[in-house]
């Protein structure tokens, strides 16, 4: 299946908290949209890895998306080599997307900003036919997303671009608490950790409420770019 969007995302969680609104957005724009999760975030201290597999599929129903893979890297030791380059281009190559978007590019989490660079490097070299990859025994084309953003995620980064996403707010909540361990939940026990305080879900939404201020609207998502953005029209940007 060819998408238009294709998010990757280090840990299960990452896509909803960056860019669920944008997600959301351009599924009901008539897009289509998935997410290749690289880990199982099973380093995480609450819930287990299977329980996260279960909260990303929920997620993924409530976002409406087109697919949603995991490529079982190991939580916080994958790295940004020949092996893990090569497993995330057969997934850009698979669903030769027209824009991909990814983690930051420095984070509080390590993984987050060693994941922007690994997705950053496979976009380019996912497009050179000198490298051979294979899905299911056949022979992939070489495929260069056009356009490749980075979402902002726990640590303040000035955005290049933010995408109104005013009217899917709701549904992007919605599909934060599908990970019902991770996340502020009463009925949940477990330890307490840095993102299920309810001080860290409130904060999502003011960064939210943030991005939007700055564009005239009352909900946004930013994005990072590491190149120049343009267009053809003045009146595309307000």
């Amino acid at each position: 299946m060819k998408l238009d969007i294709l998010v990757l995302a280090v840990h299960p969680d990452d896509a909803e908290l960056g860019c669920s609104g944008t997600i959301i957005k351009h599924i009901a724009l008539g897009k289509k949209v998935g997410i290749v999760d690289f880990t199982r975030g099973e380093l995480g201290t609450r819930g287990s890895a299977k329980i996260r597999d279960e909260e990303a599929a929920d997620s993924a129903k409530v976002m409406g998306l087109h697919a949603r893979e995991n490529l079982r890297f190991k939580d916080g030791f994958f790295k940004n080599d020949e092996e893990h380059q090569l497993e995330v281009i057969r997934m850009i190559r698979k669903y030769q997307p027209e824009i991909v978007l990814s983690n930051a590019l420095h984070d509080r989490h390590p993984d987050h900003g060693r994941a922007g660079d690994l997705a950053n490097d496979a976009c380019f070299l996912s497009g050179l036919s000198k490298i051979s990859t294979q899905l299911d025994g056949v022979e992939q084309e070489e495929w260069r997303p056009r356009l490749l953003l980075q979402y902002i995620q726990d640590r303040y980064i000035r955005p290049d671009v933010i995408i109104d996403i005013t009217p899917y707010m709701e549904t992007k909540i919605a599909s934060i608490k599908a990970f019902k361990t991770q996340f502020f939940n009463p009925d949940v026990d477990g330890p307490g950790t840095y993102i299920s305080s309810p001080e860290f879900f409130e904060s999502v939404i003011g960064r939210a409420r943030e991005f939007g201020k700055s564009i005239g609207a009352t909900y946004g998502e930013g994005f990072t770019s590491r190149k120049l953005l343009g267009v053809d029209d003045l009146f595309q940007l307000r």
